[in-house]
């Protein structure tokens, strides 16, 4: 599965600093000191309708990711999965009465031209659930043969116990993991299960369902969490950088996602850090393709709403806050952006060097974009009443705020 075009990145003058970063795992801040090569798997879409901006928020914050480690001068080794067949795109295309894979080719690639209008940069692998099967099963069956995995009914499940380091990426208590997993696509009421919490690995073919040869397994389709973890492994390996996602995929996703990684490999941890996004509602509750109360970029940019406002509509929001999407804080990007442009319009201005340096700043500092775009409006208002000779400066300063904050000036 190809991916989407990248933008090109400015280079800056001098450094960019470390990134500190808030790991849910261990509940405060760590600073990230990746080799050469900074690697980074974020968790994709299920492609059953248009990217939301719940959606935009959470790549938006993976993207600063990537921008600042590039400012410090590291290469990126990206990974992103597409969940390319699951019961949330198999419902749909039944009641839409379309051919699932149609619905999933088409909502792909409808993404793929969100991803590009917003100038998030693109993974370097970008593979779909179907596509790794033939690396999934392997794992499947590694994890049986190891007794940490068992049947039921022909479905194969994960045993939650084989983990020792289970339950330390969410921290949540048992009966809180419950309830989550029975919100977020888990069976914990299924009879014959040895823990309620053990997710499944390999689900045995259904009459009119999509399935796979499995090998020993039999046919069918892999459970959610192994496909991310069969991915990751196969192209960054243990202990990278930054696992990323939603706020919603700490439990049961990226936990589970661990201890099967962990358990595979008897190495520990999975990530360094956990790093995730809060959620962005509309009218009272979280913007979800489930509740359907939904703002799509898609549908923005046909009303012909710049793609760099609705960028800096997510900027102004600290990527872990939750906070409500309004047509007040559309109108505010827009009329920002204006001032921006306006600012770098003129010949000369104010010198950007310490404007550079702030952005940097505030960036490294856990991605405080509030931070970095209060810094810019300063510098656009004191470039508004004139006074500066320094002809580079609209231009250092229109780089910056690409470079770092894939805005397009």
């Amino acid at each position: 599965m190809h991916a989407w075009p990248a933008s090109e990145v400015p280079a800056l003058p001098g450094k960019g600093r470390d990134l500190r970063i808030h790991d849910t795992a261990t509940g405060g801040r760590i600073t990230l000191d990746p080799g050469p090569v900074a690697r980074i798997y974020v968790c994709g879409i299920t492609p059953y309708d248009a990217t939301h901006m719940g959606h935009a928020a959470t790549y938006n914050a993976f993207d600063l990711v990537q921008r600042v480690w590039l400012d410090t001068k590291r290469q990126v080794h990206y990974v992103q999965n597409v969940t390319d067949v699951d019961d949330p795109l198999l419902e749909r295309a039944v009641r839409d009465g379309e051919d699932w894979t149609e619905l999933a080719e088409r909502e792909t690639a409808l993404f793929r031209e969100d991803m590009t209008a917003l100038r998030m940069l693109p993974p370097k692998h970008y593979i779909g659930a179907v596509e790794a099967i033939p690396g999934i099963v392997p794992l499947v069956e590694r994890l049986r043969d190891a007794g940490a995995a068992y049947e039921l009914d022909g479905d194969v499940y994960f045993s939650v116990e084989s983990d020792p380091h289970f339950g330390e990426v969410s921290n949540l208590d048992a009966e809180a993991m419950r309830l989550l997993s029975a919100e977020r696509g888990g069976d914990p009421e299924r009879p014959g299960k040895k823990n309620p919490l053990d997710p499944m690995l390999w689900m045995a073919a259904r009459e009119g369902e999509p399935s796979w040869d499995g090998g020993s397994l039999g046919r069918g389709r892999p459970g959610w969490h192994i496909e991310c973890v069969a991915i990751a492994l196969d192209h960054l390996g243990m202990t990278f950088d930054v696992q990323g996602g939603g706020s919603d995929l700490a439990f049961p996703h990226h936990e589970m996602g661990a201890s099967h990684a962990q358990v595979l490999t008897g190495e520990h941890p999975f990530a360094k850090a956990y790093v995730h996004a809060g959620m962005v509602g509309l009218d009272g509750e979280k913007m979800s393709k489930s509740k359907g109360n939904l703002v799509f970029v898609s549908a923005l940019r046909r009303a012909d709403v710049d793609p760099a406002a609705i960028r800096l509509t997510l900027l102004a929001h600290h990527y872990r806050s939750d906070w409500e999407w309004t047509d007040q804080v559309l109108a505010d990007a827009v009329e920002r952006l204006a001032r921006w442009r306006a600012a770098v319009s003129r010949p000369d201005g104010l010198s950007a060097d310490a404007l550079v340096e702030e952005v940097r700043e505030a960036l490294a500092d856990d991605l405080d974009t509030p931070a970095a775009l209060a810094a810019v409006d300063r510098w656009a208002e004191l470039q508004t009443s004139g006074g500066g000779t320094d002809e580079g400066a609209p231009g250092l300063v229109s780089r910056t705020v690409d470079a770092l904050l894939g805005v397009a000036l």
